[in-house]
Parts: structure tokens; C-alpha cells; sequence
């Protein structure tokens, strides 16, 4: 396993490293939302794979002299595009976790493993029925990456 600092140099897009910087990875921020329009499509081969169609979420300020903006999810799944972008080398595996304070926020999104590296870096994103705000730029989950 990687420490931080050493993965900090295969992350482009790091908002703020000393406070992404975690005893096991990085974790990572939130840099975009979309809702999804219509279906995706999978199928056994992938020649007939479809990404779902989405619709970016803007955020909003909660005052005119805030420098970030808020966006209010309300019970459903979201995709979630990271600031940070990953490059991975031969031989590395990464796997993304949500963190506990995404979790006791009221969202969550799977567990998942990287063998190769991701720009941009995305997730699925499921709030519960209560809703959850995220503010620009909020840690959400957390690399770790092994090899």
C-alpha cells in the first residue's frame, strides 16, 4: 500500500493535499454532479454498451459572498465526478471506498477496484430517503492504492 505522499504524484486534480492526505490513501472530492435521463445498456460482449444519459447538477450558493456552492440531493442515485483523476502503473490496483461520513450523511456508493487509471474519475452515488447536501469540493470517499 501506497502512503499519501507517494500517491499524491499519480493524482492530477488534488484540492488540498494536507487535508486529503489520510494514514492509508487520499481521499477524494467531489467536483461534479449529474442525474441520470434515460437508461444505459449492458450487454455480455460490450459492443452494445451504453453509458447512461445525464444532465449535470449546478450548484447553488447559499449566500451571494459563499465562494462554494451547495447541491441538494434529494432520494435517488447521482453520478458523482471527482476533481482528482488517477494514473495508475503496471502491476497497481487501486479500490475506492466511501468514507464513514459519507455513509452517516446519508449516502453512500459501492465499493469498487481500479487496474488501470481513470480521468475522468467517476462513481455512482445513491442518497437515502432523507436527501444529503454536498458542498463544492467535500471529501467523499477514498483511494487506496496497492503495488
Amino acid at each position: 500500500m501506497q502512503s499519501a505522499d507517494a500517491l499524491a504524484q499519480q493524482i492530477d486534480g488534488l484540492v488540498h493535499l494536507d487535508t486529503q492526505r489520510a494514514p492509508n490513501g487520499l481521499d477524494l472530492t467531489v467536483g461534479a454532479v449529474f442525474r441520470t435521463t434515460g437508461y444505459g445498456q449492458l450487454d455480455f460482449g460490450g459492443s452494445e454498451f451504453q453509458a447512461a444519459p445525464r444532465e449535470r447538477i449546478e450548484p447553488v450558493l447559499d449566500d451571494p459572498e459563499d465562494d462554494y456552492g451547495w447541491w441538494t440531493l434529494e432520494k435517488g442515485a447521482y453520478l458523482i465526478q471527482y476533481n482528482e483523476s488517477l494514473h495508475l502503473e503496471d502491476g497497481q490496483q487501486a479500490v475506492v471506498t466511501p468514507l464513514e461520513r459519507t455513509l452517516h450523511a446519508g449516502a453512500h456508493h459501492g465499493a469498487f477496484v481500479l487496474d488501470d487509471g481513470r480521468d475522468p474519475l467517476e462513481t455512482l452515488l445513491v442518497v437515502s430517503r432523507m436527501g444529503c447536501r454536498l458542498k463544492e469540493n467535500c471529501r467523499v470517499s477514498r483511494l487506496i492504492v496497492f503495488g
